[in-house]
């Protein structure tokens, strides 16, 4: 065997390849651009928009941990009126599928959002991260309560034409109950794992690493706990699983997939090597190649019980 199919279909949207870039690690592509051929990629998924600029939380934001990093950026971003004038043009040019994440602090900031980029042109997907806190409900997570989990999506689904991919936190006891409660509200794709809860203390300066006190632990660190959660979630659902948290190798992209994901999205690598990404999709081809397999979409949920 010579050649692969490497396209994958997630929710009607066909991609070249199940590779893509993961919100808050990419921007919007472009500086990521001087270094790769976007066009490459399976799809760049944007940074989280708002309805409004946020500004972030204050430095220090990002502190390096034993097979990882922390990070509170607190989702800074210029809100959806830049990213249609600035930062969608460009990526539509790029030639790469673009998937486009949504933040807010409570359900209503999530709809604003979705129903202005309905219909966009350029516009493939919506992955809307649910693990943002809700003030209406005292901080806590959206993506913690199954039943705010189902309205929230049955919501941004009726304003929604594109796709919707429902973005998990990590931090709950049962993930398979958050999936089905996506499924149950329409969902047409999940994507997890987000970044889990973690703190670092400086004990020199016995204070602590990061302003937020806590932060969203991302990397190697995190992979086994991220591939547990990608099967259990994918023998929930009949949905497409879209697999994240800690892929640094194309080894890493194939556990995920056989583990019943459709495709990857790569995230702390990018801020390592930015050729991860074209790395990890020449290594499924090659792995495909070796083992006989025709399409990679073979690979997902192959791993033998």
């Amino acid at each position: 065997m010579t050649d692969v199919n490497m396209q994958v279909v997630i929710a009607g949207v066909t991609l070249k390849n199940p590779v893509i870039t993961s919100s808050g690690t990419y921007g919007a592509g472009r500086e990521y651009s001087e270094f790769i051929d976007l066009s490459r990629l399976g799809a760049v998924t944007a940074k989280g928009i708002a309805d409004v600029p946020w500004e972030g939380n204050p430095a220090p934001r990002i502190a390096e941990v034993s097979g990882g990093m922390l990070n509170c950026i607190g989702l800074q971003n210029p809100g959806v009126d830049v990213f249609l004038e600035r930062d969608l043009p460009f990526l539509r040019e790029a030639g790469c599928g673009v998937i486009v994440n949504v933040v807010g602090h409570e359900p209503d900031e999530y709809y604003r959002v979705v129903d202005r980029l309905n219909g966009v042109q350029g516009i493939d997907l919506l992955e809307i991260n649910i693990s943002c806190p809700n003030v209406k409900a005292g901080g806590l997570a959206l993506g913690t309560d199954p039943a705010v989990v189902e309205e929230v999506t049955r919501n941004c689904k009726r304003y929604a034409s594109q796709p919707c991919i429902m973005k998990l936190t990590p931090n709950v006891t049962d993930i398979r109950a958050i999936a089905a409660a996506c499924e149950a509200g329409g969902a047409d794709a999940i994507s997890l794992i987000n970044s889990i809860t973690g703190m670092k203390i400086d004990i020199e300066r016995q204070t602590f690493a990061l302003s937020n006190r806590t932060g969203g632990l991302s990397g190697p660190c995190v992979k086994p706990v991220a591939v547990r959660m990608v099967y259990e979630a994918a023998r929930t659902v009949s949905i497409p699983v879209i697999g994240m948290g800690g892929i640094m190798t194309a080894d890493d992209a194939v556990e995920f997939m056989l583990a019943g994901a459709s495709a990857v999205s790569i995230g702390m690598a990018n801020f390592i090597d930015p050729y991860v990404p074209l790395k990890v999709i020449d290594g499924l081809r090659d792995y495909c190649i070796r083992h006989g397999i025709a399409s990679v979409s073979e690979l997902t949920g192959a791993v033998h019980a």
